[in-house]
């Protein structure tokens, strides 16, 4: 009986310790089936809640030890609420060079935590949209990765940084 309830006891410690995040404004996932196609748009649509407040953005990923390249290339691509459009084209770090993947995770999934932008104000009121899409291209090679293996979700977060002084 002593056992179950220090289980418990634990369980209930993480629950909340990770549900305690003061910082985030926005943190959203979506999974990927199988394998990620270079023709398909992971979007967000966002409601920031402050228009005079600066942000950080950040792309979330989760991977597994399928994933065998050593960085990633994305398009991200945000749609203010007026028509006006922005798109980044991005390269992230995503193993050591011996191959180890990195991240955070005790098992083979990775979880990946990539800048997007720092200090971002939302001055135009109303719905913002983020579109996600991979841009991976085999070395030597002109078209691209066809379908990206090992990535199984694609998120995207907002981070007051008002909080977190």
């Amino acid at each position: 009986m002593l056992p179950n309830k220090i289980i418990l006891f634990f369980l209930v410690v993480c629950f909340v310790f990770i549900g305690c995040d003061e910082h985030h404004v926005f943190d959203k996932y979506q999974s990927v089936p199988n394998k990620w196609d270079k023709d398909s748009v992971i979007s967000f649509k966002i409601t920031p809640p402050d228009s005079t407040e600066a942000y950080n953005l950040f792309v979330n990923l989760r991977n597994t030890n399928a994933y065998k390249y050593n960085n990633l290339f994305l398009i991200v691509e945000m749609v203010f609420p007026h028509g006006k459009t922005v798109k980044d084209t991005l390269e992230y770090r995503m193993a050591e060079p011996s191959g180890k993947l990195l991240g955070t995770g005790f098992t083979d999934v990775k979880e990946n935590k990539l800048w997007y932008k720092e200090q971002v104000v939302f001055n135009e009121t109303g719905e913002y949209t983020v579109n996600i899409q991979h841009a991976m291209r085999e070395s030597g090679k002109v078209n691209g990765v066809k379908e990206l293996e090992g990535v199984t979700d694609v998120g995207f977060r907002i981070e007051s940084i008002a909080n977190s002084k």
